[in-house]
């Protein structure tokens, strides 16, 4: 089994249920060990006046391996209503492979870790829920320091649960 760090968002129809949805279905590719709180926070980049975000991260300990794992990803985020029509536009639901174990990969298809990541509060924030203690596997960076050097202006914590 390998620990893999999710991050999942949605600002288009409902988000609270398609988030609920979506964690509901990832207990088929593996064990949901943990899910972070809820975070609103505004969209980053793509077309002016989306809506605010709602945000999650999530650990999954699966035996799929990476490509297959993100392939179902893909798939759940479909199965949700997201088309892929240009870069950062408002989702229906995104599931973002964040973390695989240690693997790194460079491949245009799969980038680990995902190269945004660490520099985007968004997703620092709930993985910081899980394990603020959490390494990248190539700058050796914790997930809280980097939550420390980008801050968290516009987002915000939420009393909502996913599960």
């Amino acid at each position: 089994m390998t620990d893999a760090y999710l991050a999942l968002g949605a600002n288009l129809g409902e988000p609270l249920p398609t988030l609920r949805w979506a964690v509901l279905q990832l207990r088929a590719l593996g064990e949901v060990a943990a899910v972070s709180r809820l975070y609103y926070s505004a969209p980053v980049g793509g077309t002016p006046g989306q809506p605010i975000y709602l945000n999650a991260a999530l650990l999954l300990r699966t035996a799929w391996a990476a490509p297959a794992l993100l392939g179902a990803l893909h798939d759940l985020e479909a199965q949700a209503g997201r088309q892929r029509r240009e870069r950062w536009e408002a989702r229906v639901l995104d599931l973002d492979l964040i973390l695989y174990g240690e693997q790194i990969s460079e491949a245009p298809a799969l980038r680990l870790p995902h190269p945004l990541a660490w520099d985007r509060a968004f997703v620092l924030a709930p993985l910081a829920d899980l394990d603020p203690e959490l390494r990248h596997p190539v700058t050796g960076e914790t997930v809280a320091a980097a939550l420390a050097r980008v801050g968290t202006a516009g987002l915000h914590a939420t009393d909502l649960a996913l599960t």
